[in-house]
């Protein structure tokens, strides 16, 4: 039964870049992962030119994970995004910054970031054990004593990064969370995130493929408001998608309603007194070319003239009030009824997880149970789209090392070595 001062499962970012950190001269390091490949998600990442990080300030950081954004405060800080970017630049990875804040490697190509973590863990000396699935976890009064099908290994720390349940054919399939429980550590219960919406009877799958920048929309419960939201809106063949989209699912809920607005921030009240100064001022023109004045797609603008119950060749001066009113609902407040969030196949991050009020936030070490540390999306943190995930799994990743290296620093003092 082999013996290691540290043990890390599952080898995607938050657990390469803890290997990396954590490993030291004389200390020995083992990284598990279940697939036959460490990275599988990572490689996908940014529909595989892996968008590692977001520019700006990291206290900016903090409204982009929802209400756990102010406990991320001690990692994101402890290790930035400028940090991030400086790692992989030393590294001979240069990034690049789009104009809405997005960074990713100058090559656009996951496949290099993981090479260099790769690398990385080579030159400190871990070993990396793939196609070797974890399959219990129990504690010992020295440590841990880690099974899998074909070895049983020793180690005084581990680290868990095994992700959360999306994208499982990368190998996501919340194994951590049950590791996690056989171990007296509290989970949350999880959900898909930053996924799509399915609409029951979707009106445009016809439409699929139109996107619309900044979007207000807001979400209606049991017919009460509960939030409202902008961001990039892409109707699908089933449903809706887009970072705006994405970035809100996680409080979307099977049966909410949610209504787009196709005329911007324009309000009901605004659009409507609009609508009805053009249309009086050219009672002759056709309804249709009425709202063609308006920056929605043509192809909507029959399609919700048509939902609208309004002819093609209806003129203004025929413009009922019964069918202004529904032209105007459907423009501004254009209500569809989610049949659910996309599930864990299509969801890029999963919500829930690790309950962070078990983890020592400054050093991501359980608060439960000693040596076992937590890093990435196994805990409850869900990011928005943007870079805003990956730097969060590095960023854990970076100070559980921290923390394991100065708690292995503490013993060997204490021991006199």
């Amino acid at each position: 039964m082999e013996q290691y001062d540290i043990t890390v499962i599952g080898a995607g970012p938050a657990g390469l870049f803890c290997a990396i950190h954590a490993s030291a001269s004389g200390r020995r390091a083992l990284l598990l992962e279940k697939m036959d490949e460490p990275g599988k998600k990572l490689q996908l990442s940014g529909t595989g030119q892996c968008n590692i990080t977001h520019n700006g300030e990291m206290r900016d950081f903090l409204a982009h994970y929802g209400e756990h954004g102010k406990l991320l405060k001690p990692a994101l800080f402890s290790f930035t995004n400028k940090a991030l970017i400086t790692f992989f630049q030393e590294h001979g990875l240069s990034t690049m910054t789009e104009e809405n804040g997005k960074v990713f490697p100058e090559t656009r190509q996951s496949g290099d970031v993981l090479a260099i973590l790769l690398k990385e863990c080579k030159t400190r000396g871990v070993e990396i054990h793939c196609g070797e699935p974890v399959t219990g976890i129990t504690r010992h009064s020295e440590g841990f004593e880690i099974v899998t099908p074909s070895a049983t290994y020793r180690s005084t720390i581990i680290v868990i990064t095994t992700g959360g349940a999306s994208y499982p054919k990368t190998g996501s399939t919340g194994d951590g969370y049950r590791f996690a429980q056989s171990l007296g550590q509290p989970v949350t219960e999880t959900a898909p995130a930053l996924t799509p919406l399915l609409i029951r009877n979707f009106p445009f799958a016809a439409l699929a493929g139109i996107s619309f920048e900044e979007m207000p929309f807001s979400v209606w419960r049991a017919g009460k408001k509960v939030g409202e939201y902008k961001g990039d809106v892409l109707f699908t063949h089933l449903g809706v998608s887009g970072p705006g989209i994405l970035d809100a699912s996680r409080y979307i809920q099977p049966d909410d309603m949610i209504k787009l607005s196709f005329v911007g921030t324009m309000k009901r009240e605004e659009f409507t007194a609009d609508l009805s100064r053009r249309v009086q001022d050219n009672r002759t023109w056709q309804v249709s070319t009425i709202l063609a004045g308006y920056p929605i797609p043509e192809r909507l603008n029959r399609k919700l003239l048509k939902i609208s119950d309004i002819p093609d060749d209806l003129k203004c001066n025929h413009f009922s009030a019964e069918q202004r009113t529904r032209l105007v609902t459907n423009c501004t407040e254009f209500p569809m009824t989610v049949t659910a969030p996309g599930g864990y196949a299509v969801a890029m991050v999963t919500r829930g997880g690790v309950a962070l009020d078990g983890v020592n936030m400054k050093t991501m070490e359980s608060k439960i149970v000693p040596n076992l540390y937590f890093a990435g999306e196994v805990l409850d943190i869900d990011g928005d789209t943007g870079g805003y995930n990956l730097q969060a799994a590095f960023s854990t990743g970076y100070l559980a090392a921290e923390g394991i290296r100065k708690r292995l620093e503490d013993k060997s003092r204490s021991l006199g070595e």
